[in-house]
């Protein structure tokens, strides 16, 4: 999902050259408003591991931030919930996809499990 991406994209992993590239084909990227938290608690966890520091969790946070600007989107309640009803995904998994589908764009994600229940709409990061 986006803040999994935002997380490779910011703190470097194995996987942090296919989202840089992934950012450079297509850089107007978008995400439910629930996407904040969840990035959030993944710089929670780097800052309790002491592995940033305040100052530069606080950077990274506002850099996605700015990623983001002006693409981040209530997404509705029914919607969600058809998706959860008609698949084995989270509704935290499926506002991603029912965005994806209201926006008519492909979900670029490497959760096997969003990637085998919506092969319409889910996309492998390559």
């Amino acid at each position: 999902m986006i803040q999994i991406f935002l997380a490779y994209l910011y703190l470097p992993t194995e996987h942090t050259p296919r989202v840089e590239a992934l950012l450079e084909n297509d850089p107007e990227w978008i995400a439910p408003t629930l996407w904040r938290s969840e990035f959030r608690n993944i710089l929670a966890l780097y800052l309790r591991k002491n592995l940033l520091s305040f100052d530069q969790a606080l950077a990274i946070q506002s850099e996605a931030e700015a990623l983001l600007q002006d693409n981040e989107f209530v997404v509705n309640s029914l919607d969600i919930l058809q998706l959860v009803q008609n698949s084995k995904c989270s509704a935290y998994d499926c506002e991603f996809v029912a965005l994806a589908q209201n926006m008519n764009v492909q979900m670029v994600t490497m959760d096997k499990k969003v990637l085998k229940n919506f092969p319409e709409t889910a996309t492998p990061l390559l």
